[in-house]
């Protein structure tokens, strides 16, 4: 009995993180372009990684709180941990 609300809580908090996550897809990108994976939700931050057309990203939120007060999102492209503006990714 003394386990059961310990158990409970785990179970709770897993399901809460697991339900944070977001699956994108790149789209609405010009013909033969590619979405910039940035540093920091700033076009002008260092591109990380290059995402074509198409590709599945995962999602970690996002936030319009930026300077150019435009969305972006934390995602990750394989290896690739970093933001992308959200007017490029659809939910998939």
């Amino acid at each position: 009995m003394i386990f059961r609300p310990v158990c409970v809580f785990v179970v709770l908090c897993w399901a809460g993180s697991a339900s944070a996550q977001e699956a994108f897809r790149v789209s609405g990108l010009p013909p033969g372009d590619t979405l910039s994976i940035r540093e920091t939700p700033d076009a002008e931050a260092v591109a990380l990684g290059q995402a074509p057309s198409g590709a599945r990203l995962r999602g970690f939120g996002c936030t319009a709180d930026t300077p150019s007060r435009l969305t972006w999102c934390r995602v990750k492209a394989g290896p690739i941990l970093g933001w992308a503006r959200r007017r490029y990714l659809a939910p998939d």
